[in-house]
């Protein structure tokens, strides 16, 4: 029996090469100076989904929002093996947190409409709340299965999962449609298809399209813009080149649910960690070295 996958992924800002100016005057996170890779649990979701139709059929559709740049993860969705992608961009969505987030993506998977699982990332690096799977499963209505480590069986509609809880593990079972969140230790992710990166590198999406118009052709009007987008993007389409870009209207998106005013999460505070010793203390590789470390470090708060 084939079963039809959808896989929320993100684009975030690669936390792991933070420099001085990641952070903005006002305190928040200057995304325009981080560079961007693909979210890692949702690579461990893609790979879940992957494994599910090269076992038992179906496809497998890649589901993003964000900016144009976003389009990037869903390439590599493609080059990894994905049916489809699909960008929900629009500014109106900007500032979301993770229930407008969460309505947004759920509204996104009922436009789709057909699917036996939704897979996502049990939480991004830039946010690592773990609650936008959750909610869009109590959005869409349909039960949920968190920290997937293991996808033991699927018999019809019934699927047999096992999770992580921390101290240990357990078998749950679930009736289809599902909505599975993954860990990272779930499965190692394929690498990109050499064959596929060279088919679907030149991928677009339709905000791409207008931006290499508008590059190519200053001074054109809108409508002409518009007008050579449109040839581009046929071209694109028979080729089956063309990424789906959708926005809120397309989903048929509540306006006040999205955006910042469907965001009730208020920043109570933002602090500046300054760090201002200088300089370095050696420590004796001993006991004696490393209890004295520890020792300091209590003194001064950093630990304890």
């Amino acid at each position: 029996m084939p079963y039809d996958s959808i896989v929320l992924v993100k684009q975030v800002p690669d936390t792991a090469n933070v420099t001085a100016e990641a952070m903005k005057e006002d305190g928040t996170v200057n995304r325009a100076a981080l560079p961007t890779i693909f979210n890692p649990e949702d690579l461990n979701a893609l790979e879940t989904a992957l494994e599910v139709r090269d076992n038992y059929g179906g496809t497998v559709t890649a589901l993003t929002m964000g900016p144009p740049k976003a389009a990037d993860v869903l390439r590599a969705c493609l080059f990894r093996g994905a049916d489809r992608g699909i960008l929900l961009t629009d500014r109106r969505a900007a500032a979301s947190d993770t229930l407008a987030t969460s309505y947004i993506l759920s509204q996104a998977v009922k436009t789709i409409s057909r699917y036996d699982m939704v897979f996502a990332g049990r939480q991004a690096i830039d946010g690592d709340t773990a609650q936008v799977g959750p909610q869009c499963a109590e959005k869409l209505g349909i039960p949920q299965v968190t920290y997937l480590e293991q996808l033991v069986s699927l018999d019809g509609p019934v699927v047999r999962i096992r999770r992580n809880i921390g101290h240990g593990w357990e078998i749950v079972e679930g009736k289809l449609p599902v909505l599975i969140t993954v860990i990272g230790s779930a499965n190692k992710p394929r690498p990109p298809k050499a064959r596929r990166v060279m088919r679907f590198k030149r991928a677009k999406v339709m905000a791409e399209i207008v931006g290499e118009v508008k590059a190519e052709q200053a001074g054109v009007s809108d409508d002409d813009v518009q007008a050579e987008a449109g040839r581009r993007a046929a071209a694109f389409e028979e080729k089956g080149l063309l990424l789906r870009q959708w926005s809120l209207d397309d989903i048929g998106a509540d306006l006040e649910r999205c955006g910042l005013a469907g965001s009730p999460t208020k920043v109570f505070r933002v602090q500046s960690i300054v760090l201002t010793k200088e300089g370095y203390t050696e420590v004796q590789a001993t006991e004696d070295g490393v209890r004295q470390m520890i020792h300091e470090l209590v003194i001064d708060r950093t630990l304890g």
